[in-house]
C-alpha cells in the first residue's frame, strides 16, 4: 500500500483485508498503521534495536485505534523512534515494564479501558461480575504474560458443574487476553485462554404450548381483578394474624400484567419492555421504535393485540411501565411471574422463554426464519436491515398471525384450582 499521511479522515477510510497489512505514514518513517482481518487497528512504530542492518527489527505496539488521535500516535511513535536512535529498545522497556502486571491488573486495566466505554450496562454487569467472582480470586496474582493454559483450564474445570458460567468466563479471559495483545499488556501472540475446549450446554430454550399458554392467560386475567391466591407461612410469628382464606389475594397493577402480555404478543426483550417510553410508539402506524435496544435501534410491529394492550394503559408519566417512582421504570417482573406460573403450573418457565414462544410460534406456522428473525430484531449482515420499517407489510402481516393464535390461546377459559 502507498505510504500516505495518517490522518483521522485517512484512519477512517481504513478497511480490513484477507490478511493483515501496514498502512506507513509518508511523514515520519516508521509510524505506521496495523490493520487486521478482523478490524482491529492499532499504531505501530517499527525501528532496528541497535546500529547496521543486522540489529533485529522491533515491531512496538503504541495503542489501538480510536483511544488516542493519529497526531498524538505519531508523537509517541517520534519518542519512541528517536529513543531507539540513541540506541534504547523502546519494546523492549515496554515489555519489561509489562511483566510486572499482574492478571488483576491486567483485569482492571480491560474493565476500565475497554468494557465499561464500550459495552452496554448489562455486558459490563457481567464482565466484572465474572473476572471478580472466578478470574481475580483464582488467578489473580499470577503475572499477566506468565498465565499459563493449564491454569486457565483448572479455572475451567473447577466449574464443570455449571458448564454456561465455565465458558462465559473463558470467554471473559480470551476477550481480556485479546485486549492486552493490541494495547501492549502482554506479547504477541499470547493467550492462555486459546484452544481449551468448552463444555457442551444443554440448550435453555423453553417454549409454551398451547395449553400451558390457555393457563397463563387465565391466570393473567386473574391478577388483574381478583388476584391471585397466596399460601401462609404458618412459620411466620404474624401468621394468626393473616388474613382468612378467601381474602389472600394479591391484585397487581395493570402495568405489570399488560408487560408480561407484551413480552409475549411481540417477542421483545425484557428490558425493551420495561423501559418502553411512551414518546417511543407510534399508535398512527402501529409501530414502536427502540432507540438503543441489544442490537441497536430496533423497530417493532405492533400488532392489534398489542396495539390493543397500550391504548388501554394509562399514559400518567414517562413509562409506560413504570416503577414505584413513576419517573422510573418498573425495576423487574420476578415477583408477578412467579405467581403466574405457580398459579398457572408452569415448570421451568423464565420470562425470557416468552420470545422463545412467539418465535417458535411463527416457525411452527411456516413464516420462515428471516421473517421471524425480522420481527425479533436480529442483527443481520446486509446493511438494508436498518431500513426493515420501511417494508413491513409481509412482517405485520406475520405479526398479526402469531398475536391471534396467541390471543386466542390466552381468551381461553379453564378451571384453575382454589
Amino acid at each position: 500500500m502507498d505510504r500516505q499521511r495518517i490522518t483521522k479522515k485517512v484512519v477512517e477510510s481504513l478497511k480490513p483485508g484477507a490478511s493483515e497489512y501496514t498502512l506507513w505514514d509518508s511523514d515520519l518513517s516508521g509510524y505506521g498503521i496495523r490493520v487486521r482481518p478482523n478490524g482491529a487497528m492499532s499504531y505501530i512504530a517499527v525501528y532496528r534495536a541497535g546500529h547496521g542492518r543486522k540489529a533485529p527489527v522491533r515491531k512496538l505496539t503504541l495503542c489501538a485505534v480510536g483511544k488516542i488521535t493519529p497526531d498524538e500516535a505519531r508523537s509517541l511513535a517520534r519518542k519512541a523512534l528517536g529513543s531507539a536512535a540513541h540506541g534504547q529498545d523502546p519494546a523492549a522497556e515496554k515489555a519489561a515494564s509489562c511483566q510486572s502486571m499482574t492478571v488483576s491488573e491486567l483485569a482492571e486495566a480491560f474493565l476500565a479501558e475497554h468494557v465499561e466505554p464500550k459495552r452496554k450496562a448489562k455486558t459490563v454487569e457481567g464482565y466484572r461480575h465474572a473476572i471478580r467472582s472466578h478470574v481475580v480470586p483464582e488467578i489473580g496474582t499470577v503475572k499477566a504474560d506468565q498465565l499459563t493454559r493449564a491454569a486457565v483450564t483448572k479455572l475451567h474445570l473447577k466449574l464443570k458443574d455449571r458448564p454456561s458460567a465455565a465458558n462465559y468466563v473463558l470467554a471473559v479471559v480470551g476477550s481480556m487476553y485479546g485486549f492486552g495483545q493490541r494495547c501492549g499488556y502482554v506479547p504477541e501472540g499470547h493467550n492462555p485462554a486459546e484452544r481449551i475446549d468448552r463444555y457442551a450446554e444443554q440448550s435453555r430454550e423453553r417454549f409454551l404450548t398451547s395449553a400451558e399458554l390457555t393457563r397463563l392467560g387465565e391466570a393473567m386475567r386473574e391478577a388483574e381483578t381478583v388476584g391471585l391466591p397466596w399460601e401462609l407461612d404458618a412459620h411466620k410469628p404474624k401468621s394468626k394474624h393473616a388474613p382468612r382464606v378467601e381474602n389472600r389475594r394479591t391484585v397487581f397493577a395493570p402495568s405489570a400484567v399488560a408487560a408480561v402480555r407484551l413480552l409475549l404478543l411481540t417477542g421483545c426483550r425484557l428490558r425493551e419492555i420495561l423501559n418502553l417510553q411512551w414518546s417511543y410508539i407510534d399508535f398512527e402506524r402501529g409501530m414502536l421504535f427502540i432507540p438503543d435496544s441489544k442490537t441497536g435501534r430496533k423497530p417493532v410491529v405492533l400488532n392489534a393485540a398489542s396495539l390493543a394492550i397500550l391504548g388501554a394503559l394509562p399514559q400518567d408519566g414517562l413509562y409506560v411501565v413504570p416503577g414505584n417512582d413513576p419517573k422510573r421504570p418498573r425495576h423487574d417482573l420476578q415477583r408477578i411471574w412467579s405467581s403466574l406460573t405457580r398459579r398457572a403450573q408452569l415448570q421451568g418457565v423464565r420470562l425470557h422463554d416468552l420470545r422463545h414462544t412467539f418465535a417458535s410460534v411463527g416457525a411452527a406456522d411456516g413464516l420462515g426464519l428471516p421473517i421471524v428473525g425480522k420481527l425479533l430484531g436480529h442483527a443481520q449482515a446486509a446493511t438494508t436491515a436498518r431500513y426493515a420499517h420501511l417494508d413491513n407489510d409481509p412482517v405485520r402481516r406475520a405479526s398479526e398471525r402469531i398475536s391471534s393464535k396467541i390471543q386466542s390461546a390466552l381468551n381461553q377459559s379453564t378451571a384453575l384450582n382454589g
